[in-house]
Order: structure tokens, then C-alpha cells, then sequence
């Protein structure tokens, strides 16, 4: 092949040429993103059923569904919440469900409930379903107001987001913070017993009159003539005028009732800006848009809104990820670009100006095939695709490293060009070409496996398999020929010179030959410091997930008691909100109040929407800034926040977890579970580097308790679903009617108007209508007791389970945490009863999921290495010891990241498994020029030896080419553990390839020691 590329010079030059060209024309159209996309296979459903209980909800509609949804093909798990008068149930889906196939799962839930429904209490709500659970509303403004009302602002919010639909890539515009108007109708309970109306009086007359039915319809001869009644309410005003009849009189409802038009009391969830009530506008991408156009359309229709805003109306970003994702792409690429020169350093300052400027040459043009490869497989630019690209760039120089410095060993030798540049083919092409593909095969489990994590950094394996396969096609046809114009040697000396005649090589040999004369205590060396290492990686090496973002976002959960209002969790996180006004490391923060954040990273799981929640979203100025507003916000709430639950917390990478420690109780009995969920949090508290543990569910809320006398109820004409209908119309509310208005439809509602209506000793004294067209008080019929009942019941695969979570101390990875308290509690495990367990969850689960599908993909590596190397050196023995090197890069892994504190993540794992690729690379091109020398009828020990000195200089060129190219990805949060495992491991791993794998060598094959000095290598015998 590269005979071929010398003879058609121009031909290579023009193609090079074409293949730069088009890396230039599809990087700017490549995708950009924050962070890659993975599948969330979760969805869920909400079912109401107003006025039951949270153990009536869990036993008549939970169990239910759950055990329906148990057939659901491809379920991982179901977890719920029951709480009083909802039912919140999650369906999460297996790793191994393909993307593509997962809408199919949602279709056969909503098929599966459908069946189910008619088995349900028959007044229930719903289900809702909520299959788009991972849409990511990258962009999220505020519209806040001067002197506006709530409606006022949803009017301007709905016009902006009727613009925002216009804009390219844009997908879903949802307002967020909205009050749903309501009109109602309050009338003291007092009045209405006087006056002798009922209720049901007044909800007939409201909704009768203004129904919307029809009136018929005359067909003519020529035209259909529809008839329409008057009477329906097309004004607040015609709702005053309406005639109400009490016994023989009759009175304008105006007269005896207050009608106001308001909001929904309680509120609705609600958004703050600045501390300011706020309408939310989100807005989320269309799949497979470039986020950074996005984020510049999306600018320039705010220009436009802005202008034409109404005086007192603002609009303000809260979450930019188009901005996120731009800074994110300008570290990398200055991380790039300096790993780049590193490696151009290198190449120049080892192979001399002339031969650097060969192997310089060459990585653009790699790079630009990497683009275009990118780009035709919609690979976009992220954290993970570009930090795949520096660590390969340390790689892909491989080849064109080891190819240009033969073809120069050769030139001082005295070969003429065209057959230096021939040899560097016939010699080093195929182990080089058998050594690539060992090491892309070495990226197979991060490839192939399934689950979010792998997932999330599969485009390690596509961008590193893409840059080695063009490094070794451009070192065979590109390098050879730029060699051939460029390379300048001049020589002066003897055709038989030796340049491996030096004292450096001396000093190799000397220790190489010691090494093969004590072979056992090399090998029993070598073995020692492998097991020590293994066993310093798993006992002393922190563990982790994946490490946390470095947005300067800051989140901040406050939950009160179950059973909190809506109003009280407000009032908290005004409280809060007051402080973090005069915090000048903030840039803003939002907050939701009775819901969370919406998800606006794909690694943020939103709050689940409920009364007793709020969320802050806090932005720093940097991620100082974040450490000391989170330092601050914590010690607000150590000093005055006693009623109130908070979690501070930072975006994380990859797929999310609620707290570093979680560990889940199940059982059948709800006590027994909570019993055993105490004995976790003792253990947990015991541990000094936990902190703010908690339940998920817990304790019980207060419960009123109305016991009717139903003799007496009877007797007097009632039951109990009147008196509960009565009791819900004069404390919350009922709907009678609705007002139409344009395209607006508002509820009609009455309810008991009075001063005492939030005052609970004032419920015994509410009149209750009877049929007679009589009032009773309520304490004349019942009895009111108080009591405490379950305010939310957590429910996973048909079992009551509690999360008892934590927060770790800084030092401490949540993984190493959950571990320890884990092993803390195996006495109380085995002493389970049956049906019982504590279980690990959160990101030690999701790790220890995600390393496991991995472990799937790793024996297909191992057989595509060893089929590999079978094609390669056609020998079994040699096979078997070249395998036996792979392991060799644990021995350097362990000291570096215990002496560097990086943490064992998830991709530090895969980038063990790639190591061995990368080592048995070298090992295949050292094993096969040891061939070379054996066939030349050398001795098996000279082979080894005289190989061994051949293969000094490219194999630790290589090696430090790419230790040094991942350098600058160190202080990276996110791929900086692994390029120190990656260094630390190359680097021993490639010492003792050097001495190691020679020692094996001649073990295997029962070579006799020798303390006789190694012939020098003769000038003719190392060339072919």
C-alpha cells in the first residue's frame, strides 16, 4: 500500500487535501450539546380520587394498578406514592430496552390501565399519563410584572410562547407558575339557613341556568335555522343578577352573596424570580438541534418581545443552557488545543524538527476525518465527544510515531527513500494495524453495553475507534510520502553503524539482561505489586459514579412536614429568599413553590410536584462563588429553618441521584418497615462524615375526624355523603358551573364565606341543610375527634418502602458512604424476616447497575483480542503471553490515583478496560519483531533482547505522546480520574512490557540463563 501512495504522490496529496477540506466544512454544522443524551426509560401516572385517604388510595387504586402494571413486558420496577387523594405511580423499563422501542412500552402501559380502569372507584380522576418525562427545557425565561395581575401576565406569557413556537428547533414551550382563575360565589353559612336556601338550591340554579344545551333546530327549504337561548353567563356581572328563590321569596344572588373573581384557593404552584412572583416560560429542543443556534434564534425573538412589551412587564432568562453548553465547549477546546501542542512538542523535541513536522502534519488531517466521521454518524461536539478526541489524540500518533521514526532509523542507514519509506510498511503495518484494532476492541464495553451511563459515554468508543483506524490508514499512505519530501538526513557514516550503539542502550541491555538471569523474582515481583495494587484499588481507592457538574448553578430542596400547605412552604421560602437578596456571589435564583425546577439538564430529575415542597435554582458566579452561597445557605438553615427539610445540592453528570447515601427499606407492614427504617438511620448517624439523614416518607399528617351518629342521620334525612358533600362545599368549594370567555373557561365555585373558614375548632359549628329546608349545627350529628394518619405511603414493586438518605462530607464520595453503612448492617439484614430487605439505591446502585452491563460486553472483548492476535502472531503460546501483559496497567493505576485523590467513577472503570488494549498493542508489536528475529535464525534469547532495544524508542515515544497529550484533561472534574489512571497505568504497564514481557518470553519457552554479555546487534540483522 504505501508502495502504492509513493508512486501516486499527488494523488495522496489531492485526497488529503479533500478529507481537510471537509473537516472544515462540517465542523461548524456538527451538533453541540452540554452533555450526551441518554435514555430515560421512566415514565409515570397520576390518578385522583378526591376525598379517600393515603391508605385508601394505596389499597383501592395503587395495588391495583401495580399489580396490573407487573405484566408490562421489559419492567425493571414500579415505584408509587399514595397520598391523600392522589396516586403518583412510576414505571421504570429495563437498560436493555432499545430507545427506539420504549415508546412502544408506553403504548402497552396506557393499553394495560385502560383494561384496569373499570376496577377502580368510579368517581376517580384520570389516570394522566406522563410519557415525556424526559424532556429537557434547556431555556427557561421569567416574565415578571409592576402593577399586573396574575391573568394579566398568562395573557402576555401565552402570547410570547405563541412567538417562542415560531422559532426554529423549537419544540415545547410550557408556562410554568400559572393561577388558574376562579370565580366564586361566598355566602355566609348563617345567611343561608335563615333565608332557608339549600345548597343544592343553589348549585341547580347556578348550573341550569347557565348550561350550554341545545335548543333545536328548524330545517327550511333552503337553510338550517339553529336556535339559541339567552340566559348563559357572558359577563361576571349577569352572575350577580341571577334570581334565587328562598321559600316565597326571591332575592338577587348579588343580594345575599359576595362574588369575586380570583385564583385557586389554595394556590396553585407557583414560580419566583428574584423573589418576585413570576410566570415561567420553558422552552425545550427539538431532537437533534444544534443548541447554540438554538440559543441565538431564541436571542433574537427576544429582542423583538422585549420591544413590544407593555411598560411594567419584564422578561428575564433563568436557565440558558445554549450558554452552558458554550462555555463547556470553550474548555474543552482550549483543553484540546493545549494537549495538541503538548503532543506537537513532544513529536519535534524526540524526532527532530524535520520528522516532527511529519507526524504534525499528519493529526490535523486525522482530526478532520474524525470530524467528518462525527458528522455522518450525528456524533455532536460535548464533554464527552471531545474529551474521547484529546485521549485519542494522544493515541493517534501512534502509528505515525513508530512509522516515520522506522522510515528515519532506516534513512541513517543509509536507504534510499522510496525503500525506507517501503520497509516502515512491510515491517510495522500489520502489527500496528492488528494493535489499532486491539485497542478499538479495548473500547467495546463502552460501546456496546446498554443503560443510561453507557450511554451517556458511548461516544468514546465511536470518536477513539474513528481517529485510530484513520491514524494507522494516513501513518501507511500519508506519513511515507511526506516523509519522503521532507526527512533531510545526511550520512556521513560507515554503512555497518550501529545507532543503537550507545551508552543508554548499554544500560537497557544490562538491565534487561539481568532481568531475564532472575526471571522468578521478576515474575514473583511482578505478580506481588499486581495483587497489592488490585487490592489498594479496591479497599483504599475512593469510589464513585460519576462527579459533579461544574455549572454554578446551586439547587436548593426545602420540604416541610406531609401535610404542609401550600402557603406555609411559601412563606419559608420567601424567608429564605430574603436572605439570598443580599448575597452578591449571586447572579439571580428562581424558586418554585409546591413543585420543583423543571428539568433543564437532562442529569436533573425534577421534584415530585406536592403542597409541602419548594426548589431554589441559585446562580453563581463561578464555582467558588457556589461553594460559598451553599456554605451560607447551610448555615441559615442550621439557625432558623427548624421546620423545614433542605438539601443543597449541584448539578450532577450523568444519570442523576436525589442524595449521595441511599439505602431503601421494604417489607409488607408499613410500622415494621418504618421500625427497621429507624435502626438504618441510627447506623447512619453513628457514621461522622454523614449528615442531614432523612426519610422520603415517614410521618403521619393530622386528620380531623368527623364520626356521624347514623341513627341520628338517618332519622334526620341525611347520610354521610351528603354531610361530606355539604362540609367540601363550605370549606373548599364546588364547582356549579363554568364561565366561557373567549377561548378562557373559568370555574364557578361556591363556598362559605367567613372569617373563621381556616379555623378548625369553627367546623363543629357549620350548618348542615336538611331535606326539610332546615340547618342543623355539625356537632349536633357528629362527633369531631383528632387524630394522625399517613400523609404519603412510598410503595416499590407492591411493597411499602422507606429511602433513608444522606449527604456526605466533603472528602467523602457518596459510593464509599452507602458501601460502608451497608456492610454496617449485615447483622440486621440476616435478622430480616422474610419478605424484607434493605437495599442499596441511588448512584451506588445505578453505578453498580451500569459497571455490570459493561461486564456483559467484556468477554466479547476478550474474544475479539484474542482472535485478533491469533490472526496476528498464528502461535498460541505467543498469544497466551501476550494477554498476560494486559493486566500489567493496574500496577500503575492504583499509586496515581491514591496519590492524586482521584476517585474511581464509572469512567475510570471503562478506562481500565481500554488500557489493556492500549498495552497489549504494544505488546503485539514487541512479540512480532521477536518473530522477526527468530526467523532471522537468531537465538530465542538474542530475539528478545535485540527486540526489546529495536522497540525502545517508538514504543516510549508512543507511550509518552499520550501520557503527556492527557495531561491537560487532569484538572477536568469529569474526565480528569481517568486520564490519571490512563497515565499512570501506560506509563508502568510500557516499562514492564519492556522488561517484563521478555522475561515471560523466555520463561514460557524454557530459555536457559546466561550471564554471558549480549553480542551487540549487528547494523544488517535488526533492519528486515
Amino acid at each position: 500500500m504505501t508502495e502504492w501512495c509513493l508512486n501516486r504522490k499527488q494523488l495522496v496529496y489531492f485526497f488529503a487535501a479533500i478529507i481537510i477540506m471537509a473537516g472544515v466544512f462540517v465542523y461548524p454544522r456538527l451538533g453541540r450539546m452540554e452533555d450526551p443524551e441518554f435514555t430515560i426509560r421512566e415514565m409515570y401516572l397520576t390518578v385522583a380520587w378526591p376525598g379517600a385517604t393515603a391508605s385508601q388510595v394505596e389499597q383501592q387504586i395503587t395495588d391495583k394498578l401495580e399489580r396490573k402494571l407487573q405484566d408490562i413486558p421489559n419492567k425493571d420496577y414500579i415505584k408509587s406514592y399514595s397520598m391523600p387523594g392522589k396516586a403518583i405511580i412510576f414505571i421504570d423499563l429495563k437498560d436493555e430496552v432499545a430507545p427506539e422501542n420504549i415508546r412502544d412500552s408506553w403504548v402497552e402501559v396506557r393499553n394495560v390501565i385502560t383494561d384496569v380502569k373499570n376496577t377502580l372507584p368510579s368517581n376517580i380522576q384520570g389516570p394522566i399519563f406522563n410519557d415525556r418525562y424526559d424532556d429537557v427545557f434547556g431555556c427557561i425565561y421569567a416574565l415578571t410584572a409592576d402593577g399586573y395581575t396574575y391573568e394579566e401576565m398568562r395573557e402576555e406569557a401565552e402570547n410570547i410562547r405563541r412567538t417562542l413556537l415560531d422559532v426554529k428547533d423549537v419544540k415545547k414551550v410550557e408556562l410554568i407558575g400559572v393561577q388558574a382563575e376562579k370565580i366564586y360565589i361566598q355566602i355566609e353559612n348563617t345567611k343561608m339557613a335563615k333565608l332557608g336556601i339549600s345548597p343544592s338550591t343553589l348549585y341547580s340554579t347556578l348550573g341550569a341556568q347557565n348550561a350550554v344545551v341545545p335548543a333545536g333546530m328548524i330545517d327550511t327549504s333552503a337553510d338550517n335555522v339553529y336556535l339559541r337561548v339567552s340566559g348563559t353567563f357572558d359577563d361576571v356581572d349577569k352572575i350577580s343578577e341571577l334570581p334565587i328563590k328562598a321559600g316565597n321569596q326571591t332575592f338577587r344572588l348579588g343580594d345575599i352573596a359576595k362574588i369575586t373573581r380570583s385564583y385557586s384557593d389554595p394556590a396553585d404552584p407557583k414560580m419566583f424570580y428574584n423573589g418576585e412572583p413570576a410566570i415561567g416560560i420553558a422552552v425545550s429542543m427539538e431532537k437533534g438541534g444544534n443548541v447554540i443556534n438554538l440559543g441565538k434564534n431564541l436571542d433574537q425573538a427576544l429582542l423583538q418581545i422585549r420591544k413590544d412589551l407593555p411598560l411594567g412587564l419584564t422578561i428575564d432568562q433563568v436557565a440558558s443552557q445554549p450558554a452552558a453548553v458554550q462555555d463547556s465547549i470553550n474548555d474543552f477546546l482550549e483543553t484540546f488545543i493545549l494537549a495538541l501542542a503538548i503532543v506537537l512538542l513532544i513529536s519535534f523535541l524526540s524526532l527532530g524538527l524535520r520528522t516532527g513536522v511529519v507526524v504534525a502534519l499528519s493529526i490535523p488531517l486525522v482530526i478532520a476525518g474524525v470530524f467528518c466521521g462525527m458528522y455522518f454518524l450525528g456524533i455532536p461536539l460535548h464533554k464527552v465527544s471531545l474529551g474521547a478526541l484529546i485521549i485519542a489524540l494522544g493515541l493517534l500518533v501512534d502509528d505515525a510515531i513508530i512509522a516515520i521514526e522506522m522510515m528515519s532509523v532506516k534513512l541513517e542507514q543509509g536507504w534510499d527513500r522510496f525503500k525506507a519509506g517501503c520497509f516502515a510498511y512491510t515491517s510495522t503495518a500489520f502489527p500496528m494495524l492488528t494493535g489499532t484494532l486491539i485497542t478499538c476492541a479495548g473500547f467495546t464495553p463502552i460501546g456496546f453495553s446498554k443503560g443510561p451511563a453507557s450511554e451517556y459515554t458511548g461516544s468514546v468508543f465511536s470518536v477513539v475507534t474513528i481517529a485510530l483506524l484513520l491514524s494507522w490508514v494516513v501513518s501507511v499512505c500519508v506519513v511515507p510520502v511526506l516523509g519522503y519530501h521532507i526527512i533531510k538526513i545526511k550520512h556521513t557514516k560507515e554503512e555497518d553503524y550501529d545507532i543503537y550503539d550507545t551508552k543508554f542502550y548499554h544500560t537497557f541491555r544490562s538491565i534487561l539482561n539481568w532481568c531475564l538471569n532472575h526471571r522468578k523474582v521478576v515474575i514473583i515481583a511482578t505478580i506481588i505489586a499486581f495483587c497489592l495494587s488490585g487490592f489498594s484499588l479496591k479497599n483504599f481507592v475512593q469510589k464513585e459514579f460519576f462527579p459533579a457538574a461544574t455549572r454554578p448553578e446551586l439547587l436548593v430542596d426545602m420540604v416541610l412536614p406531609q401535610g404542609a400547605s401550600i402557603a406555609a412552604t411559601e412563606k419559608e421560602a420567601t424567608r429564605l429568599s430574603e436572605y439570598l437578596k443580599k448575597d452578591k456571589d449571586i447572579i439571580n435564583y428562581s424558586f418554585y413553590v409546591g413543585r420543583g425546577a423543571p428539568r433543564f439538564a437532562l442529569s436533573v430529575e425534577p421534584l415530585m410536584q406536592n403542597t409541602n415542597c419548594a426548589q431554589f435554582v441559585i446562580l453563581t458566579e463561578d464555582i467558588a462563588a457556589r461553594e460559598r452561597v451553599s456554605k451560607n445557605i447551610n448555615q441559615l438553615f442550621n439557625n432558623g429553618f427548624e421546620n423545614v427539610q433542605s438539601h443543597i445540592k449541584v448539578i450532577q453528570n450523568g444519570p442523576p441521584s436525589n442524595y449521595p447515601v441511599m439505602l431503601r427499606v421494604t417489607g409488607y407492614d408499613h410500622d415494621k418497615v418504618r421500625q427497621i427504617a429507624e435502626k438504618v438511620r441510627d447506623t447512619m448517624a453513628a457514621e461522622p462524615n454523614l449528615f442531614n439523614i432523612n426519610f422520603d416518607w415517614f410521618e403521619k399528617t393530622k386528620e380531623m375526624s368527623v364520626e356521624v351518629d347514623q341513627d341520628k342521620a338517618r332519622i334526620l334525612g341525611i347520610d354521610s355523603q351528603q354531610i361530606s358533600a355539604t362540609l367540601q362545599g363550605q370549606l373548599s368549594g364546588t364547582k356549579v358551573s363554568e364561565f366561557r370567555q373567549n377561548d378562557k373557561t373559568v370555574d364557578i365555585l361556591v363556598k362559605m364565606d367567613s372569617a373563621d373558614s381556616h379555623d378548625l375548632a369553627f367546623v363543629k359549628n357549620l350548618n348542615i341543610p336538611l331535606p326539610n329546608g332546615k340547618f342543623i349545627p355539625l356537632d349536633q350529628i357528629a362527633r369531631i375527634t383528632y387524630g394522625a394518619e399517613d400523609g404519603l405511603i412510598g410503595r416499590r414493586d407492591l411493597k411499602p418502602t422507606i429511602t433513608v438518605q444522606a449527604e456526605v462530607l466533603p472528602g467523602t464520595t457518596g459510593n464509599d458512604a452507602a458501601t460502608k453503612i451497608y456492610n454496617q448492617l449485615e447483622a440486621l439484614r440476616k435478622s430480616l424476616p422474610f419478605g424484607y430487605s434493605i437495599d442499596i439505591g441511588g448512584a451506588l446502585e445505578r453505578s453498580q447497575k451500569g459497571f455490570a452491563q459493561v461486564l456483559k460486553i467484556v468477554p466479547f472483548m476478550v474474544f475479539l483480542i484474542v482472535v485478533l492476535l491469533m490472526f496476528q502472531l498464528q502461535n498460541m503460546k505467543r498469544m497466551v503471553i501476550t494477554l498476560l501483559t494486559a493486566p500489567l496497567g493496574i500496577i500503575g493505576v492504583s499509586p496515581v490515583l491514591l496519590l492524586f485523590k482521584s476517585p474511581m467513577g464509572f469512567v475510570v472503570q471503562l478506562g481500565i478496560l481500554a488500557l489493556a488494549g492500549i498495552i497489549i498493542r504494544n505488546s503485539v508489536i514487541l512479540i512480532d519483531q521477536i518473530d522477526r528475529h527468530i526467523k532471522k535464525g537468531e537465538s530465542i534469547r538474542d530475539a528478545v533482547i535485540d527486540s526489546a532495544i529495536l522497540r525502545f524508542r517508538p514504543i516510549m515515544l508512543t507511550a509518552i505522546a499520550a501520557i503527556m497529550g492527557m495531561i491537560p484533561l487532569t484538572k477536568n472534574s469529569f474526565w480528569g480520574p481517568m486520564a490519571v489512571a490512563l497515565s499512570g497505568g501506560l506509563f508502568v504497564a510500557t516499562i514492564l512490557t519492556l522488561l517484563v514481557l521478555p522475561v515471560i518470553y523466555t520463561a514460557w519457552y524454557g530459555v536457559e540463563k546466561s550471564n554471558i554479555p549480549v553480542v551487540k546487534i549487528p547494523n544488517g540483522q535488526i533492519s528486515d
